[in-house]
């Protein structure tokens, strides 16, 4: 019985076809079956689409996949959080589903800094072993949730800072630019999630946090008593905000945009440039441009995660764009270089 044939045929036929399918019709066992599959794959004729129970196998062209993947327009996972890397899992999830597909601009920016903002605070903060990611698309926006079983955001406010309830460690969140890890991050991350998206709500034990942009709000309600913390965001397709004006209308002199040299001043005020969070407001909107300069005079410290994101994460994907530094201490060298090896 040739097994490459049956799955080969099957897929001319339905364009698409399971593991289990073959299993089926062959009785052979999953393993065995399997390895066809997998020699197909890495021949490039098929390719695999979707994961766990969704997942299956279609022909390997262009024009297949693409279709295949704009029907994709849900995906959920659960991550153990060892070693995970925010950037290669929502590279992933473009990929691998149409939840992408032809957005907006404005609105994919947006997904792409609130999605890794919220998953990186579940993996850095949370001391969850797992944590859970769901992501979907409709004709009127697009959603993402991530859940984790962790300490939760506001019990870890209250104990790092010191605070006697909840309602106060809400209250220092709202401040924003608030963490509980200051040499990892400057709490810029929730702060700005807020701001981009319709809506962003933050549960966790018996409280949650609403902030409605939509009527230009927020609520803070009592709900039924959960371990960890669960962050769900929202945007409409039609959504007209712009990420680059959001961080503008916030930062405050933090840096300087030349448009001309396309050259970024960093300014050191009440922080150095420590923080993923720095690194994605600093780098948004540069992608038109074929070579930057960032410029680090006055700058005592770069830290791992803010060099990782410029040198490593923004520059493999955008590969084709130079990016220079300059007036860098010895300390930002070393992590600059650390990041570009890792690359």
């Amino acid at each position: 019985m040739d097994i490459r044939q049956i799955i080969l045929k099957r897929l001319k036929k339905n364009k698409k076809i399971k593991v289990t399918e073959v299993v089926k019709a062959t009785g052979f066992s999953r393993a065995y079956v399997s390895r066809f599959f997998q020699g197909l794959k890495n021949e490039g004729k098929i390719i695999l689409i979707g994961k766990a129970n969704k997942a299956h196998y279609v022909i390997s062209d262009r024009r297949t996949i693409l279709k295949t993947k704009k029907s994709i327009l849900k995906t959920r996972r659960i991550l153990e959080n060892k070693n995970l890397a925010e950037d290669l899992i929502l590279d992933e999830i473009k990929r691998e589903s149409g939840v992408f597909f032809n957005l907006p601009k404005n609105i994919s920016s947006i997904l792409d800094y609130g999605f890794s903002e919220m998953l990186n605070n579940a993996i850095v903060h949370s001391g969850s072993k797992k944590i859970e990611i769901k992501m979907e698309r409709d004709k009127n926006g697009v959603c993402f949730e991530v859940r984790d079983w962790g300490v939760g955001i506001f019990n870890n406010l209250m104990k790092k800072r010191k605070l006697k309830n909840e309602y106060e460690a809400i209250q220092d969140l709202l401040k924003g630019k608030q963490t509980t890890a200051p040499k990892e991050h400057t709490g810029e991350g929730i702060f700005f999630t807020s701001k981009v998206g319709d809506m962003l709500t933050t549960q966790s034990s018996t409280k949650k946090l609403i902030f409605n942009n939509i009527i230009e709000d927020i609520f803070i309600r009592e709900v039924k008593s959960m371990r960890g913390t669960r962050v769900d965001f929202s945007i409409s397709l039609k959504s007209k905000r712009n990420l680059d004006d959001i961080f503008k209308k916030y930062s405050e002199g933090v840096f300087a945009f030349n448009k001309t040299t396309t050259r970024i001043s960093l300014y050191k005020l009440d922080s150095d440039f420590i923080s993923r969070s720095q690194a994605r407001r600093v780098l948004s909107g540069l992608e038109k441009f074929k070579k930057i300069i960032l410029d680090f005079k006055d700058v005592d410290t770069a830290g791992q995660g803010f060099a990782d994101e410029v040198f490593r994460v923004w520059g493999k994907r955008h590969s084709d764009i130079k990016i220079e530094y300059k007036n860098a201490n010895n300390s930002v060298i070393f992590m600059i270089k650390r990041a570009l090896t890792e690359r």
